[in-house]
């Protein structure tokens, strides 16, 4: 039995697709476990950039089976689109991509309602693409999950349950009645491909247990976007953190092996919500432009800051996380002094671990140490002893602070622009 879990230790956007992309090579199959398309994983991909939003990064590995499980919300049109981007690149999916049965569908009503909830109710920042409201519908138990779409019977009475429910939310907006047709109007379409990939995917990933097979466990986000562990409600409507995969791809906790976490060698997050460290200086600005940071799924400029140690210590402990991948450690050259945000200040009290309240989320103040800068450029640099020396004194001030293992380096956006620290390390 070989289980990975590899998760991001911040707000998202730490690198998880290329790190996915690196490991694959290893692995036997791949499972996305939470979230919908409101995703998106940049990968270099013949020397150019390609994001997959649902699908699994590693698809693009001819003999590896990725599976999107249970716990993730599917928009069929979007993964239509998405299947339709990789047959142009020669990139078979049949007999490789399989979508769980009890995965729930993102349908059009979803998407109103995001849009018309971030307008008039909290601003979260949300990606209104119907995340957050498929969720919802699971919770609520209308959701409509991909067996049933497939059982005609069964999703027109559960549409026709839905839209009654939402009528009051949605009759100020638009036609219920049109929307309705046009659902309908499109099920042949959705349904004829979706039918192909539905799967009993808790079964899969038990039989490959059982045949000893090494599955790589793909989350999307951040823990810090964590339903329960996160900045609430500035976060997703899932469980990106470790314990989301039990029940997002129905695998018992025992099964799970270790749990590789990926930091960013900065902080950034994309949307609203408390973010200590945000920088809105020249150092902000260089890390958003050295780093490329806009969003994959959405184009919006990502918020830049120092690295917060507070957060990736809650992440260790909440994840469990023994090792780490730091990435983007290639844009933190050319800087004179590195800051690393060792604690919060709040009414003349210090936190070292990450706070609950919203009060103290907000208004806490960073409390830094600081760092000479790297003397020498890292990129392309293939061995961590030919680093800079204040680059790895760095890594190691980091692995103290946030207490895990720092075995990978990421210098680039290419997959092979990775170092082993410990040299041929065996992932599973």
């Amino acid at each position: 039995m070989s289980t990975l879990i590899v998760l991001g230790t911040q707000w998202g956007d730490e690198g998880k697709g290329k790190v996915v992309y690196y490991l694959s090579k290893q692995a036997d199959y791949v499972v996305r476990y939470q979230g919908g398309n409101n995703a998106g994983h940049t990968l270099i991909f013949e020397d150019k950039p390609f994001v997959l939003h649902l699908i699994p990064s590693g698809i693009l590995f001819p003999d590896k089976y990725c599976l999107i499980a249970n716990g993730v919300v599917v928009d069929l049109k979007s993964l239509k689109e998405e299947v339709n981007v990789l047959a142009k690149k020669k990139i078979v999916v049949k007999g490789r991509l399989f979508i769980s049965e009890q995965a729930h569908i993102i349908f059009p009503y979803h998407k109103i309602i995001d849009g018309i909830l971030e307008d008039e109710n909290v601003k979260i920042g949300t990606t209104r693409k119907g995340i957050g409201p498929a969720y919802a519908d699971k919770v609520k138990r209308i959701g409509v999950r991909a067996i049933d779409y497939l059982e005609r019977d069964v999703f027109e009475d559960l549409l026709e349950k839905n839209l009654i429910e939402k009528a009051a939310i949605l009759e100020n907006k638009m036609d219920i009645a049109s929307l309705k047709k046009e659902i309908l109007g499109d099920y042949s379409e959705f349904s004829e491909f979706l039918r192909p990939f539905v799967a009993n995917t808790s079964f899969m990933i038990e039989e490959a247990i059982s045949k000893n097979k090494k599955i790589l466990f793909e989350s999307a986000q951040g823990t810090l976007l964590d339903l329960d562990f996160g900045t609430y409600p500035f976060v997703t409507s899932s469980n990106p953190i470790a314990g989301g995969v039990c029940s997002g791809a129905g695998v018992g906790p025992t099964k799970i092996n270790s749990v590789l976490g990926v930091m960013k060698a900065y902080t950034t997050r994309v949307g609203e919500g408390p973010f200590t460290v945000e920088l809105f200086d020249e150092v902000g600005d260089y890390f958003r432009e050295k780093g490329e940071e806009y969003g994959a799924t959405t184009g919006r400029s990502r918020r830049c800051g120092w690295f917060d140690s507070v957060v990736v210590r809650h992440s260790v402990r909440v994840n469990d996380i023994k090792r780490l991948i730091i990435t983007k450690l290639d844009c933190m050259e050319d800087l004179d002094k590195i800051k690393i945000c060792v604690a919060y200040k709040y009414k003349n009290n210090i936190y070292k671990d990450f706070p609950a309240s919203r009060t103290i989320q907000k208004y806490a103040e960073p409390v830094y140490e600081e760092m000479p800068g790297f003397n020498g450029k890292v990129k392309g640099v293939t061995n961590f002893k030919s680093l800079p020396i204040n680059a790895q004194r760095y890594i190691k001030r980091l692995e103290g602070l946030v207490g895990a293992s720092i075995d990978l380096v990421s210098l680039g956006r290419k997959r092979e622009e990775i170092i082993e620290v410990n040299g041929g390390t065996s992932w599973f």
